[in-house]
């Protein structure tokens, strides 16, 4: 497939090997310390590197929107050497070692011999993938997510193979889709929710949970959804190696045959990939089939929110969801996965039946709820997870705890930051009371640790009010509205 895109991409490496042979050939008479000219040599090599990687790059993504059906038979050569530098460059620096013990510090040191060994070991079939180490993160309701973190060079080959292949599925992927992809984040999947529910006639909302998808996934379907498209068994076969690595916990390495390897570099694009075949292509099909009215989706990972103009669309599709997971090793969530009245419509139909107000249901760290603008119009208020800020400020009040004796200009910088990170997911319009709220819940704890410096250490609530004033940044909306944003990004 793709002759002529294969020609060039060969003439390209090939004009590069030549490259590297003659600088290997001069390397051996020449010290390692390079000097400023040779330091500006080396970057614009690396910058040409680049440039000659993205045109390639390109023309991947142009045959795979022209040539839909098609599978690409050739696709081991685009990870050359460039692409493992940049690879490389992109990873965490800060990133947590895998069972090698390798920092990203350490490997950039001889960092041009140690790729191009790495390159050869992938081109010549020699290079094996280890066990990812076992580490957990605590969930929201108390349990623990395990995470497998890999080799240092497992993560550089995972991430450069996934920037090929995303040049090819970004061309499949569906608008509704938005989760670990370029150029789509949480608030572009919020923004589209917020449009959808608004501009059509949406009266019920399916909140679907997929239970303990990361850990469920069939691995066999992931081989085979990867082969619709991707015919180079080079690549396949660099899949499998990463999947069936195992992973290391308490000494002994068990090989899972179940998940894309949660934590992994590879293991987001593996789940899109997943579920684009085994949910987004059936409900897009669903949705223009079956539906008798208005019906909107939207995807972020394993997150899945779609609203139906009529209850029995939502009920049918339900059940067809429920067994469309299940032929593919998934399930929905019994206890997590409902259907609520929600929308324009929502407030008064539970006032003509007796409740108070409608449901509300939680995305992306939000809360949804129907309410009314001040000129009474419909509008959807996003209020920030109450148990996640609760989450946010355990965590605060334990470093606190270890700060305690450090500088009072130190740890306002620090706690500056904090609040400002926050801010920047949470502040978005109509959230302005729970910006408010973390502010205030923050000063108290630094307060509180303040004041427990020692027995004399009592700060007074006026200095405390001039040091939350002087450190951290008042509450203030620093998202547009969602139309704006989405009619910016989607024009019509």
């Amino acid at each position: 497939m793709m002759n002529e895109l294969e020609k060039s991409d060969s003439a390209v490496v090939a004009a590069k090997l030549a490259n590297n042979a003659e600088q290997s050939a001069a390397e051996p008479m020449e010290p390692r310390a390079q000097t400023e000219g040779n330091a500006d040599q080396q970057s614009m090599r690396r910058a040409q590197d680049r440039e000659s990687m993205s045109h390639a790059l390109d023309r991947v993504r142009q045959a795979a929107k022209e040539r839909k059906k098609e599978r690409f038979t050739a696709l081991l050569h685009h990870v050359d050497i460039a692409m493992l530098e940049t690879a490389f460059y992109a990873l965490k620096r800060t990133a947590a070692p895998g069972v090698d013990g390798m920092t990203w510090k350490t490997y950039e040191q001889n960092l041009d011999r140690r790729i191009k060994d790495l390159h050869a070991r992938v081109h010549s079939g020699a290079y094996r993938a280890l066990p990812s180490r076992r580490s957990y993160i605590p969930k929201d309701d108390g349990s623990k997510r395990p995470l497998a973190v890999a080799a240092l060079e497992d993560k550089l080959v995972q991430k450069a193979v996934a920037a090929v292949l995303s040049e090819i599925y970004e061309e499949d992927f569906l608008g509704f889709s938005y989760g670990f992809r370029p150029e789509r984040g949480q608030h572009d999947a919020l923004d589209a929710l917020v449009v959808g529910i608004s501009s059509k006639k949406v009266n019920f909302i399916l909140d679907a949970d997929i239970r303990s998808f990361f850990t469920e996934v069939s691995q066999q379907w992931v081989f085979r959804f990867l082969e619709h498209r991707i015919g180079d068994p080079r690549i396949i076969r660099l899949v499998q190696k990463w999947l069936r690595a195992g992973v290391l916990e308490d000494g002994i390495v068990t090989v899972e045959e179940k998940g894309p390897g949660q934590g992994s570099v590879i293991s987001p694009l593996l789940s899109n990939v997943y579920l684009h075949y085994v949910f987004d292509l059936w409900a897009q099909r669903w949705r223009r089939r079956e539906a008798t009215g208005d019906v909107i989706m939207i995807r972020y990972a394993d997150d899945i929110i779609v609203g139906f103009q009529h209850e029995s669309d939502a009920r049918r599709f339900w059940n067809a969801m429920r067994d469309r997971l299940g032929e593919f090793s998934l399930s929905l969530h019994p206890e997590k996965t409902r259907l609520l009245e929600f929308g324009r419509f929502a407030a008064q139909n539970c006032k003509r039946r007796g409740r108070s107000k409608p449901e509300t249901f939680k995305f992306l760290g939000f809360v949804f709820i129907c309410d009314k603008s001040r000129r009474g119009d419909f509008r959807i208020r996003r209020k920030s997870r109450g148990d996640r800020m609760r989450a946010k400020l355990r965590e605060l009040k334990e470093e606190l705890r270890r700060r305690i004796n450090r500088p009072i200009p130190e740890t306002g910088k620090w706690l500056a930051s904090v609040v400002a990170g926050y801010f920047a997911y949470h502040a978005v319009p109509t959230n302005a009371p729970a910006l408010t709220a973390f502010r205030h819940h923050v000063t108290i704890l630094w307060h509180r640790q303040l004041s427990r410096r020692s027995q004399r250490a009592h700060v007074l609530w006026t200095r405390m009010a001039k040091l939350a004033d002087e450190y951290l940044p008042k509450p203030r909306v620093l998202h547009p509205w969602p139309s704006v944003r989405f009619a910016a990004r989607h024009p019509r």
